[in-house]
């Protein structure tokens, strides 16, 4: 095949291989299928990639002619060792959509088998996909979470809640795989629903809390503020259980970072996420973590934290709390050392007692806002150093724990 001659135009303008399926955008231009939409669903770009003139519409259709004179070509040069190339499958239809859920409702033994279907369709293409949406059947799958996790708490035999467990981690694993658009998501923004995936990570298995994970990061960016304020302490309770579980996935543990720093600044949530045992959790794991941008996120939501008295009295209160916070500055990055020194600001401001000043300087926290003042670590953090430093000069400034080439630095 290397030998043969390819006519250009056979070619994807993205990918230069043989288109397997060609279609045309609103540019005009043909693309393969799985290419543009990759292109346009996967990366959101809203351009065309030739032209990079803005796509009008997301409408994709069939290149029915040159696909044929591709099918064509490839047959006429068999004999060189070119496969013809099959006819795509056409994309499903509304109609086709409703039929296997209409069975699913009618004949709940065979939800199971209708849920396999909706898989298999929508593994196929994003156009697929985009269908489904518009179909009913993201609220479909919803639905029968909602339902399949009640069923699950009441049930009494093993088989039977294994089997419910079973639909529901099916389902869920769908609406992932979906990549829903923020239409989508707004069709599962309700308290049930998340009450529903509370559950499932309170008594579900590691996948399936991997799954609820990953939809709650999609789903919270795009939720009314209504529900992000009313969000239940059992929801950060799990939230906290699926953080501390070192046998959860680094992927989950970061999305799930991403959702309490996303939901935190709402309402009580500061406070709901203190008392569910947040801050140890994380101080915990900052102790062993050296990634930085997981750093970062941890500094960031014990930052939010401790902007409540009780993340502080919680921080100060962990034997670690102070020090690991304390040795993050300058070891990690700028944004570390800013969020580090946010936190003890917080605490010097607001909870300094004459226990905890003389902790920080016993473990290095003040020799190390000194050294903060001598080095370049971006002016915010160091303009917060010397507040702390000159807020506490009286119990701090003639201390013997403080080095002594970086005492001439302390701030008058």
């Amino acid at each position: 095949m290397a030998e043969i001659e390819v006519p250009p135009y056979f070619l994807c303008p993205i990918t230069l291989e043989i288109m397997k399926d060609p279609v045309t955008v609103s540019t005009g231009i043909t693309y393969d299928r799985d290419s543009i939409e990759k292109w346009i669903f996967t990366q959101k770009n809203l351009t065309c990639p030739v032209t990079k003139q803005i796509l009008q519409n997301q409408e994709i259709t069939p290149n029915i002619t040159l696909r044929r004179l591709i099918q064509s070509w490839c047959t006429l040069h068999a004999t060189h060792g070119v496969e013809r190339l099959p006819t795509p499958k056409a994309p499903v239809t509304k109609s086709q959509l409703l039929k296997i859920l209409e069975d699913a409702k009618k004949v709940p033994c065979a939800q199971m088998k209708c849920l396999q279907s909706v898989r298999s369709i929508a593994s196929e293409n994003q156009t697929n996909k985009r269908v489904m949406e518009s179909s009913g059947v993201v609220e479909f799958l919803a639905k029968l979470i909602v339902k399949k996790t009640f069923e699950a708490s009441i049930a009494e035999i093993s088989e039977d809640l294994s089997d419910l467990r079973k639909i529901c981690d099916e389902a869920l694993s769908i609406l992932c795989s979906l990549q829903l658009s923020e239409t989508g998501l707004k069709a599962l923004n309700n308290a049930e629903f998340i009450e529903s995936l509370t559950t499932v990570m309170q008594s579900g298995s590691y996948e399936s809390r991997a799954y609820v994970i990953m939809l709650l990061t999609s789903l919270l960016e795009v939720a009314d503020p209504s529900l992000l304020i009313n969000l239940k302490p059992e929801f950060f309770a799990e939230l906290n259980q699926t953080l501390g579980d070192h046998q959860v996935s680094g992927k989950a543990s970061k999305e799930t970072l991403k959702i309490l720093i996303s939901v935190c600044p709402w309402g009580r949530n500061r406070i709901k996420a203190v008392e569910s045992g947040a801050v140890p959790v994380i101080i915990d794991l900052l102790l062993d973590s050296s990634e930085k941008r997981v750093c970062e996120m941890m500094l960031m939501l014990l930052d939010m934290l401790c902007q409540c008295a009780e993340g502080r009295a919680e921080l100060v209160k962990h034997a670690a709390g102070l020090a690991v916070v304390s040795k993050k500055i300058l070891r990690v990055s700028q944004v570390a050392s800013e969020k580090a020194v946010r936190i003890l600001h917080s605490i010097s401001r607001f909870s300094a007692t004459p226990g905890i000043l003389q902790e920080m300087l016993q473990i290095g926290v003040v020799a190390k806002l000194c050294l903060m003042v001598q080095v370049d670590c971006g002016s915010k953090a160091k303009e917060r150093a010397k507040e702390i430093l000159k807020l506490h000069s009286r119990a701090w400034r003639k201390s013997s724990c403080i080095p002594r080439n970086l005492i001439s630095s302390y701030p008058s």
